[in-house]
């Protein structure tokens, strides 16, 4: 339904934003001394377009709720929560973001998932959020930490 898209560089040069994205880049240490951290974000709204590949996986809101969905409160409101969080993350309010996420992620505890890697499909069972946000997730062979990728839930219609 939805899906973010993080990128990092340490690059003395933050990328070209507008003058109100630059200065919140900049207050997260874009001048060189950290990362700059740019983040995309996209919610699937309608299932009108969506890739071949892709119409047996994904989901939008008005298939989950079976109803028109106005795109302009969406974003009003996706803005307002990110502003929300942006606030967490400058005031180093780091539990909250992770307990808001928590919270909103109950699948992230005992969920049969796969993720594929370079050594091919790989499965388990989820086992909760990290302190650093990665999804922990049980195998055969221990703990594996996913930072970044698709995990998917098999078997499940509409689940990423």
């Amino acid at each position: 339904m939805a899906g973010i898209l993080a990128e990092t560089t340490r690059d003395s040069t933050p990328p070209v934003l507008n003058s109100r994205e630059r200065v919140g880049v900049r207050a997260l240490g874009g001048s060189g001394s950290a990362p700059t951290i740019v983040l995309g974000y996209g919610i699937n709204i309608s299932a009108d377009a969506y890739p071949p590949d892709l119409r047996d996986r994904a989901t939008s809101l008005a298939s989950e709720t079976g109803r028109r969905i106005n795109r302009a409160v969406v974003l009003v409101e996706t803005l307002a929560a990110l502003a929300s969080r942006y606030g967490d993350l400058l005031a180093g309010r780091f539990d909250a973001i992770l307990d808001a996420w928590r919270a909103r992620a109950p699948q992230a505890v005992g969920t049969a998932v796969e993720w594929t890697t370079p050594a091919g499909t790989r499965t388990g069972v989820t086992d909760g959020i990290d302190a650093d946000g990665a999804l922990r997730i049980r195998t055969d062979a221990g703990i594996e930490r996913i930072l970044g990728g698709e995990v998917r839930w098999p078997g499940t219609a509409g689940q990423p």
